[in-house]
């Protein structure tokens, strides 16, 4: 019990005594320097929105969608141990054919070429 009333006693003290110190410390006068945001290396005047290319974010569309086959592909070679592995391998046969598909029909219609 004595060692929580000091513990307590020094947090206090030491709270009231950077509050105390807080106040005697000088003001800062601020100037239009001190008052604009730090922005590394742009112009924090300047236009916030930028261009972005619908292509790259197409693209990056495909990779988490073949990132997620992916994830839900790894725990396939432990599908044999199931009670029926045949309708677990047909599952992941249909999901690896409809996202081949998909990326034929992206790819015949011009979806992945970078130029013009």
């Amino acid at each position: 019990m004595n060692l929580i009333t000091t513990i307590l006693f020094i947090a206090v003290a030491l709270s009231s005594i950077l509050a105390i110190v807080s106040f005697w410390l000088p003001q800062m006068n601020p100037d239009a320097e001190k008052l604009s945001p730090y922005e590394c290396g742009f112009d924090p005047l300047g236009s916030a929105r930028l261009p972005f290319s619908l292509r790259f974010f197409l693209v990056a569309i495909l990779f988490l969608l073949f990132d997620l086959e992916i994830a839900l592909l790894l725990p396939l070679p432990w599908g044999d141990q199931l009670h029926n592995p045949a309708e677990t391998f047909f599952w992941a046969a249909t999901v690896l054919i409809l996202l081949t598909l998909g990326l034929i029909y992206e790819w015949t219609q011009g979806g992945l070429e970078w130029a013009e």
